[in-house]
């Protein structure tokens, strides 16, 4: 069976799968959920993840896996995108849980309302709140690579992916990286891995 990628092509949570998946070279079919239209709202979807949201990833016919931190520890595991040393595998995991806590809720977010549903002027005050936490969790990132290449024992993992997949789309919610060259260094080297994909890219 051909995997399947239930996907939203805007979303980092989704490239962070499509990046890997390509860089370990499996082949999958992606399926667009169109969001904004509430396709991952609907009976059909909820059976594959009753949470409702993207991405999801199909192993096998009725057998699903949702949350893109989760899906990228199954995919690397055995692989060179995931150490086999204990320690380094706990640090991998600190900096994914580090993502959907205290980055992925303020930089995703504030990029969301800006970029795909238009509500800058609404949601003002709300994106003013979470642009100081966001810029507080980029100031925790830029102090840890400023004499490191990676995020964790200096190789290319998936701690690397999940934090860059909205990190470097972070300009696209008014977040402003000039101020963080090790953040804008370590963005250039995740772009230079071989198979690398942009976030637009199927």
């Amino acid at each position: 069976m051909t995997y399947k990628l239930y996907d939203f092509l805007p979303s980092g949570n989704g490239y962070k799968i499509r990046l890997l998946l390509n860089q370990l070279g499996i082949t999958f079919e992606r399926v667009e959920m169109n969001i904004l239209e509430g396709e991952t709202r609907v009976p059909e979807f909820l059976k594959k993840n009753p949470n409702g949201r993207i991405p999801v990833f199909e192993i096998a016919p009725e057998c699903y896996l949702a949350e893109s931190n989760a899906i990228l520890y199954y995919l690397s595991e055995g692989t060179p995108f995931f150490s086999e040393d204990s320690l380094e595998k706990a640090q991998v995991m600190q900096w994914l849980f580090f993502e959907q806590y205290s980055h992925e809720p303020n930089i995703a977010t504030v990029r969301f309302w800006i970029t795909e549903l238009k509500k800058e002027e609404e949601y003002r005050d709300a994106i003013a709140q979470k642009r100081k936490l966001g810029y507080a969790a980029l100031d925790i990132m830029e102090e840890h690579l400023s004499a490191r290449m990676f995020f964790v024992g200096e190789r290319y993992s998936i701690a690397d992916i999940g934090l860059f997949a909205y990190t470097h789309v972070a300009p696209e919610g008014g977040f402003d990286l000039s101020s963080y060259p090790a953040i804008q260094q370590w963005c250039d080297r995740v772009r230079s891995q071989p198979n690398y994909i942009k976030i637009t890219e199927t």
